[in-house]
């Protein structure tokens, strides 16, 4: 995070002067000067771990991760390019052939990250064939359920429920395309887990859910069926232009 009262500098986005200050990532900067680059683990609420690989740029010509590359003065950072968008596309395939994502009976449709980006990026139909993993259900907590089918191991829920929550009730099991979302002591029922939990309301997309509020908010009426994902940030750099 930026240090209060430090000393601006400059780097360059995709042809256009980000300010940015000592402290702050790229993914930062461009944020706080409304400059969409598009993610999927990161939270900025959250320490970044760069597990996605959606906001990779090429930054003085080498690829990266934006959300874990420190801005430095002087940086020149590409973004917004075929090649990259293109990269992007086939990583959210790549999640959508390797999970069970029914997103029309989904109730995080509408609201969905994973979703809200393969609108953005232009993905029709993945290239990939289907892997239909068996995967299961956890509903045995009283307010919170487990939708493995969904998750896309952005480890937001292990980070929140260990640096936030204080608790650690997640974690990964397994390596490779086996790994998955596990729980201390192997039932979320059995976790200390509560709804009101940081680890619980920072899911992108419809694994981690909090029972009895699903379709409160009817479909057309959710957050990236108002405008496409990103827009709030792309507001800020609107608004700083007028």
């Amino acid at each position: 995070m930026s240090e209060p009262g430090a000393l601006s500098f400059t780097i360059t986005v995709d042809g256009v002067e980000v300010t940015a200050t000592p402290g702050q990532t790229i993914l930062e900067a461009c944020d706080a000067a409304g400059v969409y680059i598009p993610r999927l683990c990161y939270h900025p609420d959250l320490e970044p771990a760069g597990h996605c690989r959606i906001c990779t740029c090429k930054i003085d010509g080498r690829r990266s991760s934006a959300c874990t590359m420190p801005a430095v003065r002087g940086m020149v950072v590409e973004s917004e390019t075929p090649e990259l968008n293109a990269d992007r596309r086939t990583l959210v395939e790549m999640l959508f052939v390797e999970g069970n994502h029914f997103c029309p009976a989904c109730e995080k449709s509408g609201d969905c990250e994973l979703q809200a980006l393969g609108y953005l990026l232009g993905m029709t139909a993945p290239a990939f064939p289907y892997q239909w993993p068996q995967r299961e259900l956890d509903a045995s907590h009283p307010d919170v359920f487990i939708d493995r089918n969904r998750c896309v191991l952005c480890s937001r829920c292990i980070r929140a429920s260990r640096d936030v929550d204080g608790k650690s009730v997640f974690g990964f099991d397994g390596r490779g395309i086996h790994m998955r979302l596990n729980v201390d002591g192997g039932r979320l029922g059995e976790t200390a887990l509560a709804a009101a939990d940081k680890a619980a309301q920072v899911c992108p997309v419809g694994c981690i859910v909090i029972k009895r509020t699903g379709y409160q908010t009817p479909y057309g009426e959710r957050t990236f069926d108002q405008a496409p994902i990103g827009s709030d940030i792309a507001a800020v750099g609107k608004g700083a232009k007028t």
